[in-house]
């Protein structure tokens, strides 16, 4: 490659690949000997690139941070994953994200290739995010969070719990998971002695303390499992028993994974299912064509007969 600026472009698109690159790969990828890749690294200090050199037989040539962020360099997918990605970030409920998000898309948008920005254009006006508005978080409690789980360090902050109490808590924090637009942080709770999923929209003025902590093993297989099985158990579940007059094996593939049936009879079979809204139960049990008697909850029951009154009074007339 005889074209230097060119070359110094595709060696700086290179080198910011997180390895190490031989000099002798880097001129076998560049068409140049190493003597002249030994030059364009220096012309990159030279610019302000930080590349960093090791010798011996596994060293190699890399970027390393420096004080100016050097401008990317991406490929067509690169370029639109990152278009994207700032567009959902735009939604997430983090205070501030939405501004921050949109002047980024626009210097990304502004430098695209125009086939590129006809295809991430195409792709924002195609899509319609759902409306799903969420308490909004503090990017600095984040930022003091995500600092205390990477130090494995303890935090102390306010928090206000569901009913409006508020206490002061010391934590050794886990993770931070996002569920939707809300999110929550796994920690173990020293006062409480126990694991807590605490909502971090609730969570005031976290501060590091400085106390080091050796990581403990959470009873779950991840921290999204913990918190989808602590959100499940406190989410409000009702329990449906009732019969369904049709066959048991005409039932089974309607039915699937959302209850447990019991044959009852040559065509008629009971199931037991839950749900943590009666509305839901409801609708489960319309869908599946065919006539039923409920047993249990009485709530569920008396729903339905409020369901049919507003569907006779919406066909009557």
């Amino acid at each position: 490659m005889t074209d230097t600026p060119a070359r110094l472009l595709t060696l700086l698109s290179l080198l910011q690949t997180p390895r190490e690159w031989p000099g002798t790969v880097l001129a076998a990828r560049l068409a140049v000997s190493t003597r002249t890749i030994r030059r364009d690294i220096d012309r990159l200090r030279g610019l302000g690139y930080p590349v960093e050199s090791t010798m011996g037989a596994e060293g190699g040539c890399r970027l390393v941070a420096g004080a100016a962020m050097p401008p990317l360099l991406l490929d067509d997918e690169e370029a639109v994953a990152i278009t994207v990605g700032l567009r959902a970030a735009a939604r997430q409920a983090v205070a501030g994200i939405d501004e921050a998000s949109a002047r980024a898309l626009a210097k990304l948008e502004q430098v695209l290739p125009s086939r590129l920005r006809r295809r991430v254009r195409t792709l924002g006006a195609a899509t319609v995010p759902m409306p799903d508005p969420g308490p909004p978080v503090v990017p600095e409690d984040l930022a003091a969070l995500a600092a205390a789980i990477a130090n494995h360090e303890r935090v102390r902050f306010g928090y206000r719990d569901g009913e409006g109490r508020e206490s002061r808590r010391l934590a050794e924090p886990h993770r931070l998971v996002v569920a939707g637009r809300r999110w929550y942080l796994v920690a173990w709770d020293v006062d409480r002695d126990d694991w807590r999923l605490f909502r971090v929209d609730r969570v005031r003025r976290p501060h590091g303390t400085g106390a080091r902590t050796t990581p403990r093993e959470l009873p779950a297989d991840d921290a999204a499992a913990f918190v989808t099985a602590k959100l499940y158990r406190t989410a409000p579940t009702h329990r449906a028993v009732v019969t369904l007059h049709a066959p048991l094996e005409e039932m089974r593939p309607r039915v699937g994974n959302a209850g447990e049936l019991t044959a009852t009879g040559p065509a008629a079979c009971r199931v037991e299912t839950h749900a943590d809204t009666l509305d839901w139960l409801a609708f489960r049990l319309l869908a599946l064509g065919c006539e039923f008697e409920v047993h249990e909850p009485p709530e569920l029951a008396a729903h339905l007969r409020a369901l049919a009154g507003r569907i006779t009074r919406a066909t009557s007339g």
